[in-house]
């Protein structure tokens, strides 16, 4: 069940949010249900999940400001928007705001779960492609495919398997603060336990690697209370 796609869905109508959650789970998908934007937030710092199912019509902020945050913000979370609105501009509009799909109610569960599949298999497609490009920062060389790193002498860098997936992750997300829950889902996917400091013992190992001298910019720096945060631009070579 662990490695079974994590749906979030937000929706405020109690027994709405309830038979969606019922449903989702029957055909062996996770899910976690919340039922406002801040609820959805809090969830979001605390695990990963594959795919968001949206309510447009939600207490305090609505769908579209919540998509369009997330965009903004640079989430690549896939997004499917659910609303009684039906019409077309109302689909442009949420499609328009960073949505991957728009499916309006009344629903069948067959169809909404028909909408995920497609989804998430457009999703995981893209997230292949994007995996073998290969990244730079401050010199290096970053391989997804080949699983390897480069240092800027164009020698390669020698980690362990836990080493790289930890850089990976967060070379895939520079410049945003991660705490150690987003990074044990992210590499280990949360088989840990609440107190596991493993992170903390991965980061200083991985950051000695990417140190030349002692003037060196630090490229991963700690963030008090936060976590962790790729300092270094990051682009596609």
């Amino acid at each position: 069940m662990e490695n079974q796609p994590h749906v979030l869905v937000v929706e405020d109508d109690r027994e709405t949010r309830a038979l969606i959650a019922q449903y989702l789970q029957s055909q062996s998908l996770r899910v976690t249900a919340v039922r406002s934007g801040t609820d959805m937030r809090k969830a979001m710092e605390e695990s990963g999940f594959s795919l968001l199912l949206l309510d447009l019509m939600l207490p305090g902020k609505d769908g579209l400001t919540l998509c369009r945050e997330l965009r903004a913000e640079g989430a690549t979370i896939p997004i499917i928007i659910l609303t009684a609105l039906g019409d077309e501009p109302d689909r442009i509009t949420g499609l328009e705001s960073g949505a991957d799909d728009y499916l309006p109610k009344p629903f069948s569960p067959r169809e909404l779960l028909a909408r995920i599949t497609a989804v998430l298999r457009r999703s995981d497609t893209t997230a292949k492609q994007i995996a073998e490009r290969r990244l730079t920062f401050a010199g290096f060389i970053l391989e997804p495919g080949q699983r390897r790193l480069l240092d800027p002498a164009g020698s390669e860098v020698d980690l362990t398997a836990a080493e790289y997936d930890l850089l990976l992750a967060m070379v895939q997300r520079p410049r945003r603060v991660l705490n150690r829950d987003q990074l044990l889902d992210l590499t280990r996917g949360r088989d840990a336990t609440p107190f596991d400091r493993s992170i903390d013992v991965l980061i200083s190992r991985v950051r000695r690697k990417l140190q030349h001298s002692p003037e060196t910019p630090e490229i991963i720096r700690t963030v008090r209370s936060g976590g962790y945060v790729f300092a270094e631009e990051v682009s596609q070579c």
